[in-house]
């Protein structure tokens, strides 16, 4: 049965506040056959590449620091390279590579500048004998605290093979998961902006041409048809400022949600409430929680650390709070599946699950289960969710640009009654 271990300090990096920057030169010099060869290293000043050059037998002719690009066009790290890359530090640990040989071959292939250059950085400090955790720690944006933890857990314990290979493959997971859940939330979004812009564009410039000619007709119009006018009218003259509202709609959005944690809490439960996509949010929430649990207690990871970490890792306000509350439960000595009934939040399956993990010993490996099943509900919601998405988005679209068609013809319909 699973215990509660209290959290432990985390380690933190010691660097001198005054460390000087590492930056990249070009060089050119003859080798030990005398041919001329060219390159790029990093370091502090050009007596060090110097050093470095003649150390490698290359007789430096110029050294000098690398001007940056005057239209900066480098490719961003995304998170997917950060899993890809912590695959391929545990398949090399796996086959004996030391660290640092691990960092530096995978810094001088990577094809993103950004990434060679973090890369660097991180062997630098490592060969200056700070602890890998510590030199990833800085690099918040690319390394959360719970891969930084979990690398430390792994130095600790001299598995820092299997450390990262659990950490490849958590990332990996979260990856496709977070990828499904995007694609749940992109499709009723291209509803709305597609009938959007076809109604836009049909008020601005069809129903402008019909207008014109009704004019000439001398009789009145039908109510529908003057409706759809009044609003064309309106569009033409009034158009910025239904552009104006757009953006500022969307700015004060993103302001709101950037700097406050109760409007992106109700955000979070609203989301959670929307038909058909909450219930994928629901159980991407429920997977993420069970990966990252699993992946921590596997690492060795004290449970108390494990659930703040799955609670930053859910993704969701809602399952944030409920899984802090676990916590604080699992603290005081309840078990953690008696602990997860209180909180009226997370299905009984899963509860269950837990409890025969913390049973049988084996807590990982069933919140391994449980995360599986979840990612797999995940993928059929969102593949169902698509193949309703298609035929609404043609209703949808289609009700909207036949309506406009038919208020215009109204009137043409009328006149031909009134010939007949």
């Amino acid at each position: 049965m699973a215990t509660a271990t209290m959290k432990t300090k985390k380690p933190s990096a010691k660097k001198t506040k005054n460390q000087p920057k590492v930056l990249t030169f070009q060089w050119k010099g003859t080798n030990r056959d005398g041919a001329k060869t060219s390159g790029e290293l990093r370091g502090v000043s050009s007596a060090e590449i110097r050093a470095q050059l003649k150390a490698q037998g290359v007789v430096p002719k110029n050294v000098r620091k690398k001007s940056a690009p005057l239209f900066k066009s480098e490719k961003k790290i995304k998170p997917m390279d950060i899993a890809m890359m912590t695959r391929q530090i545990a398949t090399m640990l796996a086959a004996g590579v030391p660290i640092v040989t691990t960092l530096e071959l995978l810094g001088k292939g990577h094809e993103k500048a950004k990434m060679r250059e973090l890369l660097a950085t991180i062997v630098n400090d490592v060969q200056s004998g700070i602890p890998l955790s510590d030199s990833l720690r800085p690099h918040r944006k690319y390394f959360d605290d719970l891969y930084v933890d979990l690398v430390a857990a792994g130095e600790h314990s001299g598995s820092l093979d299997a450390v990262f290979d659990r950490i490849a493959t958590y990332r990996e997971k979260s990856e496709a998961l977070k990828s499904k859940i995007k694609k749940a939330m992109f499709y009723p979004a291209a509803v709305v902006i597609v009938a959007i812009m076809v109604t836009a564009l049909l008020l601005l410039f069809v129903v402008p041409q019909f207008e014109d000619i009704f004019n000439g007709f001398g009789a009145e119009l039908p109510a529908f048809t003057q409706f759809i006018i009044s609003i064309s009218r309106w569009l033409q003259a009034s158009w910025y400022i239904f552009v104006i509202a757009i953006i500022v709609g969307i700015w004060s959005f993103r302001r709101a949600h950037l700097n406050s944690q109760k409007f992106r809490d109700r955000v979070d439960e609203f989301v959670l409430k929307i038909p058909a996509i909450g219930d994928i949010l629901h159980k991407g929430a429920m997977a993420r929680f069970a990966r990252t649990l699993a992946t921590t207690f596997a690492a060795g990871v004290p449970l108390i650390d494990g659930l703040e970490s799955a609670a930053g890792a859910s993704g969701n306000a809602v399952y944030r709070k409920a899984i802090l509350k676990i916590r604080t439960e699992v603290m005081s000595g309840m078990q953690m599946n008696v602990a997860m009934r209180t909180t009226g939040l997370f299905p009984d399956m899963l509860i269950q699950m837990v409890m025969i993990g913390e049973e049988s010993g084996s807590l990982d490996n069933m919140l391994n289960k449980v995360a599986n099943i979840y990612e797999m509900q995940v993928d059929d919601a969102v593949d169902g969710l698509s193949s309703l998405i298609e035929p609404v988005m043609m209703v949808v679209i289609g009700t909207v640009v036949g309506g406009l068609i038919v208020g215009m013809y109204l009137p043409i319909f009328e006149m031909g009654n009134v010939v007949g």
